[in-house]
């Protein structure tokens, strides 16, 4: 009869065994992926030639096309999501802080080099070290504190710094702290996260790097020029009256005699031609300064649709069918 602790010692022996074997495929698919030849060399060796990288640039390719998970070699080379994916797993599996700094300079000139920073507008945003330092950002602190005319002070591949002016108390007293960046590209979106304050300087936050960037898009949708009254009301319950500059499914731009800070959360008021009274809470995106000739007094803020707001979508979007419909006839009408 067989002892149950000789079933064990069976069970035990066979799960290492196996254990065994799914490390020796681990290991002979790195060597093979380190040591082989990829799909698409080919077209690797055309875009290195190209962009007349440097040896220590074409070296530091080479390690961050071993590192991805990418079956085509060029694949880096090919749009900035992609860039950034094989960056981040080269510096997980190596560790960032434990990478030479020749290295890390590498990636950052690769990053210029190929186009894929924040200042080209056609590159797709994946991570912070994209951004560029003399960038305006908003600070917000974790009591809901803004600090205004904040910017990027330093920037390499491990950390980056914002301005701090010392407004809420000494620096020295947030490090391990979160706090909220929020960077708006015009025209595309705001991006932002919550990072955690690493150290300081004088004058600056120190944070990690992140890839984990909420967007909330500036131009989502289809926009019709409006000139509604608006009201608005504040979570303090104080409110004003004001203007709806123009309208889509995805957001606004309102005209306010108060100016509100990114991130605030506001319920408006407006009738909706057609379509009666809409009531729905809106959060502020962006300050655009006293930019509408018709309404000097007016701040003009960007602003997307938040909370319960489906009925309200539907409604604006079937009033601006409606709006180009007519439009559309007027035109045809005229030819």
């Amino acid at each position: 009869m067989v002892e149950p602790i000789q079933l064990v010692w069976v069970f035990t022996i066979f799960v290492m065994l196996l254990v065994l074997l799914a490390l020796t495929e681990v290991n002979r698919s790195n060597k093979r992926r380190e040591n082989e030849v990829m799909f698409d060399t080919a077209a690797f060796d055309e875009k290195v030639k190209e962009y007349n990288f440097a040896t220590k640039e074409i070296h530091t390719l080479e390690k961050l096309v071993r590192a991805s998970k990418f079956d085509n070699k060029d694949a880096v080379m090919n749009s900035s999501t992609l860039f950034e994916t094989a960056v981040l797993d080269f510096y997980e599996a190596r560790d960032v802080n434990s990478i030479r700094d020749e290295t890390l300079d590498s990636v950052a000139l690769l990053r210029e080099k190929l186009n894929f920073t924040a200042k080209n507008p056609l590159a797709k945003i994946k991570s912070t070290r994209q951004f560029s330092v003399g960038d305006r950002v908003d600070v917000i602190l974790e009591n809901g504190s803004k600090l205004k005319h904040s910017e990027i002070l330093t920037k390499n591949e491990k950390e980056w710094s914002v301005l701090y002016d010392g407004s809420f108390g000494p620096a020295s007293s947030f490090i391990g702290k979160r706090i909220r960046i929020r960077w708006t590209r015009p025209e595309d979106a705001v991006y932002s996260a919550w990072l955690v304050v690493k150290s300081y300087t004088s004058g600056s936050f120190v944070i990690e790097h992140t890839c984990a960037l909420e967007k909330v898009q500036l131009r989502r949708w289809v926009r019709e020029i409006v000139d509604f009254p608006v009201h608005a009301t504040f979570a303090d319950g104080s409110t004003c009256d004001g203007r709806l500059y123009d309208l889509s499914a995805g957001g606004i731009l309102i005209g306010l005699p108060v100016e509100c800070e990114n991130g605030r959360h506001i319920r408006i008021q407006f009738e909706l031609p057609s379509f009666g009274v809409q009531d729905v809470e809106i959060e502020i995106l962006r300050s655009l300064g006293h930019k509408n000739p018709d309404y000097p007094e007016f701040f003009s803020l960007t602003a997307s649709f938040t909370g319960a707001f489906g009925w309200t979508q539907e409604s604006v979007l079937q009033y601006i069918f409606e709006v180009h419909k007519v439009k559309k006839e007027l035109e045809n009408a005229d030819k």
